[in-house]
């Protein structure tokens, strides 16, 4: 059909003459409503956004010098960030002459990879930048399917006021306290 029928043909039923293939030989078009066409592209691509999983990556930082109790407080949030489906940078970094003593950083990051086990798998395993050894853990697949997405903070419970106290009976001396008062905490 030749451009000018084909222009013809879409202003007679008030739509647009769309080139779609101009490379093709003939050049390929097609009538339609160009406005509607773009409309619904966009809220295809904005549906398509809204179903997107964001990946975070959260950091934990070690020292050479960490205790027992940091390593597990610090190991028990990487677990936590792991079971939330977001990745974990486990980094350490050395200070002066602890460089000299490497071994001792890829023991602390080796042993928190064997201790997280199937709550996550390690995507890059641990290497040294500069004076920072760092490893990325990603959630297992496993713990992604088992755990159903938590919300992140629950609704603050209303605080209950203080029941009333029983009238004293008359003939008692005993001094009156004041009942405890409950503070929403903030």
């Amino acid at each position: 059909m030749a451009p000018f029928e084909a222009l013809k043909m879409a202003r007679e039923r008030a739509l647009d003459l769309v080139e779609i293939s101009p490379n093709a030989v003939p050049p390929v078009c097609k009538i339609q409503d160009y406005g509607k066409y773009l409309y619904e592209k966009d809220k295809s691509d904005r549906a398509a956004r809204k179903k997107q999983k964001v990946i975070v990556i959260k950091e934990v930082k070690f020292s050479v010098t960490v205790d027992e109790h940091d390593y597990q407080t610090k190991k028990n949030m990487a677990v936590r960030f792991l079971g939330e489906g977001d990745k974990v940078k486990a980094s350490l970094r050395f200070k002066g002459r602890q460089m000299a003593h490497r071994d001792l950083g890829y023991k602390i990051i080796n042993r928190l990879i064997l201790d997280i086990g199937e709550a996550g798998t390690v995507e890059f395993m641990p290497r040294m930048e500069g004076t920072t050894l760092h490893a990325i853990l990603a959630p297992s697949k496993k713990a992604e399917q088992q755990q159903p997405p938590a919300p992140k903070k629950p609704a603050p419970a209303p605080v209950a006021s203080a029941p009333a106290a029983a009238p004293a009976p008359a003939a008692a001396t005993a001094v009156a306290t004041p009942a405890p008062v409950t503070v929403p905490a903030e």
